[in-house]
């Protein structure tokens, strides 16, 4: 008599392939998502004796579901223009958390969340490494990295000042010209230098740099160096030979440090100090301080580095994302959302920064698409709409049989 079993364990097998398939196909604009395979295998044998030869003679009981198996290959990468969005090319995935559990992703569809943390559209914060004044540091941990428009950007001192001037040769003894140069203290705030330039002979000037007294407190303007300028014939500084070094301020009246920092009257093209017969001017200046600055944008490199540009101008790395990998991808549950977990099959994930280890490098402003190919799945749905049909068949013709069986005691 036939066996029932049969058939329908490969319409079973068969309606596992075509959800599958159509798991696919409804997926195939997700984001980062990998397509599945389902793969069939055949089930136990009934062995019912054996051949003149010897060779076992075995009925099969059917067919099932050998595995379902996730296809990790890579797919396009599309530019979006969205800062958030980062694609991953190459191995890899996300680092993701949410209430303490890790999962891990290959979407980057991610957004800022109130409280400024890059997160998934899920909410689940991206996890990274953090900087510290512009330094990545491994050594801290994953943390949850921090985008928010609050972000702060430190003052630096300044050290060195720096101004291409001319002094009018042709000036008068007594003759005096001012400039000016802005400085920053170690709190960030600024103050007004003034250099004053005094003609005291023929190619011989005095200088004088002094601080405001309301910037120290004092009843009268702090002088912070003085000396003498001396030309040659041809308009170049011959003396001081040498940059003028440790000039320092007294402390400051908002509580900042003192300010000490370097003049600097030479350069690789000669002296930033002239003596011509053209009008005293200052043509640049340039000192290497600068004020505290707010995070106005980001952008995220293919080593994860996310490097911030503040208001003051400056730039510096706020962070850097991590890929995990794993010794068994296919070992990896699907969570939904996106996301994959690891298990015992998976083995533990090795997290650390793009580009190393054998991981992939990733994309700012870009996203991975699907991996599903429209063509291929509706191929598959034919042959496994295919393979469903004959086992239909197969049933209705044992369903045939057995009545014929039942009408013979007719």
């Amino acid at each position: 008599m036939p066996v029932f079993s049969i058939p329908l364990s490969g319409l079973s097998a068969s309606s596992s392939a075509l959800s599958s398939i159509a798991n696919n196909l409804a997926n195939l604009n997700t984001v980062g998502y990998k397509q599945t395979r389902t793969t069939f295998r055949d089930m136990f044998y009934q062995n019912v004796g054996s051949s003149g030869s010897g060779n076992p003679i075995q009925i099969g009981a059917g067919a099932a579901v050998g595995s379902v198996s996730t296809i990790f290959s890579g797919s396009n990468i599309e530019t979006s223009g969205v800062p958030t969005d980062v694609a991953i090319s190459g191995d890899g995935f996300f680092v993701v958390e949410k209430d303490g559990v890790s999962r891990y992703t290959r979407a980057g569809n991610f957004t800022t969340s109130p409280d400024g943390t890059l997160s998934t559209e899920n909410g689940e914060y991206v996890m990274g490494y953090p900087a510290l004044n512009g330094v990545i540091d491994p050594s801290q941990g994953l943390i949850p990295l921090q985008m928010g428009k609050g972000q702060i950007s430190p003052p630096n001192a300044t050290a060195t000042v720096e101004m291409r001037t001319n002094l009018d040769a042709t000036a008068d003894v007594g003759y005096s010209f001012n400039s000016s140069m802005t400085v920053y203290d170690s709190l960030g705030s600024a103050h007004v230098v003034s250099f004053r330039f005094t003609k005291t002979a023929a190619n011989t000037w005095s200088y004088d740099i002094t601080l405001p007294a309301s910037d120290s407190g004092a009843a009268t303007d702090s002088s912070l160096a003085s000396g003498v300028l001396r030309f040659d014939g041809a308009g170049t500084l011959t003396s001081p030979a040498t940059n003028v070094t440790g000039i320092t301020t007294p402390i400051l009246a908002n509580g900042a440090d003192a300010i000490t920092f370097d003049w600097n009257l030479y350069e690789n093209s000669g002296s930033t100090l002239t003596q011509l017969a053209a009008a005293s001017s200052t043509a640049s200046k340039h000192q290497d301080g600068f004020g505290s600055g707010t995070l106005e944008d980001f952008t995220i490199g293919s080593d994860g580095i996310v490097q911030g540009s503040f208001s003051n101008g400056k730039t510096m790395a706020i962070g850097q994302l991590v890929l995990a990998n794993f010794p068994n991808t296919q070992g990896l549950l699907r969570a939904g959302s996106n996301n994959f977990e690891a298990t015992l099959a998976s083995g533990l994930p090795a997290i650390g920064a793009p580009g190393t280890g054998g991981r992939g490098s990733v994309a700012g402003g870009a996203l991975e698409l699907s991996n599903v190919d429209i063509a291929s799945e509706f191929a598959k749905m034919i042959v496994a709409q295919r393979g469903f049909q004959a086992n239909a068949r197969a049933v209705t013709t044992f369903d045939e049989i057995t009545q014929e069986t039942i009408n013979l005691k007719r």
